[in-house]
């Protein structure tokens, strides 16, 4: 019902930490009807881009595109979708998506990938200065969205519209590795269902990672090859840490209501 931009929503702001004056802002998703928040990890890297160095921050979105920005100056460099996508054509010269029509929400419903959980969601993605891979828990997932008119009454949940799967598509979900300097997917590794699960990237050459079904892996950095898995006995909702310990290296991971840890060797 809102027209226009709506800023600062769906946004990522560069803010001085000493005057708390905002310094640069890039939307990614204007006017946003499918709730696309961009609450994402955002990753600072030094790369060259079409030949020039530059000091990168890079976001695999919500609304299913990887973004390459100047981070000192906010300027858009690269965007490309990485997950399946139905609701743009693609992103201008600026960085602005160009939306297809009839993606809105009806009355009747719209089928839309992303779906409301996005192509990615809040787990933290990893990057690999050895590599220049940036690794995403991805999801494949679209639903159909509804508008509605809300009527408000006091004390009772206030929403307009709704949301709910497509029917006869089962969602599934991936590890993908994205080249930071172009946005090309290097390599996939399948998972049965949507992740909410992050990843942790070492100086080893590993990738780790859970599923919803309990499985707690570890990947080639390189090829995406499955190296070992554990199954832990509880969905991984966490994200992945590595620490040392009397002269060993380990990595944990919460699943369920356990803490687990493991040696490297």
């Amino acid at each position: 019902m809102r027209e226009g931009d709506n800023l600062y929503s769906n946004c990522l702001l560069a803010i001085n930490p000493d005057t708390g004056q905002l310094k640069w802002h890039f939307q990614f998703t204007p006017h946003d009807v499918h709730d696309w928040d961009a609450n994402h990890v955002p990753v600072l890297i030094d790369a060259a881009v079409q030949g020039v160095l530059r000091k990168l921050v890079v976001v695999a979105n919500r609304n299913a595109f990887f973004y390459v920005l100047d981070r000192q100056t906010g300027e858009f460099l690269l965007g490309k979708p990485y997950a399946k996508q139905t609701w743009a054509k693609g992103l201008d010269r600026k960085g602005r998506p160009i939306v297809l029509p009839g993606t809105e929400p009806t009355a009747q419903g719209t089928a839309v990938y992303p779906g409301l959980h996005g192509a990615t969601n809040w787990a933290s993605p990893a990057y690999h200065p050895k590599t220049r891979l940036l690794y995403v828990a991805a999801r494949e997932e679209g639903t159909i969205t509804y508008r509605a008119t809300a009527a408000y009454k006091p004390g009772a949940y206030f929403s307009a519209g709704g949301m709910k799967g497509i029917p006869g598509v089962e969602p599934s979900g991936s590890v993908k590795a994205i080249e930071v300097t172009t946005g090309q997917v290097r390599w996939e590794f399948p998972l049965h269902s949507p992740p909410w699960g992050g990843l942790l990237a070492t100086a080893g050459d590993l990738v780790f990672g859970g599923t919803n079904e309990g499985i707690f892996f570890a990947l080639d950095a390189e090829s995406g090859k499955m190296l070992w898995s554990f199954q832990t006995g509880g969905p991984v909702l966490a994200n992945p840490v590595s620490y040392s310990s009397g002269g060993k290296q380990h990595v944990a991971i919460a699943s369920g209501r356990t803490l687990l840890t493991f040696a490297i060797e």
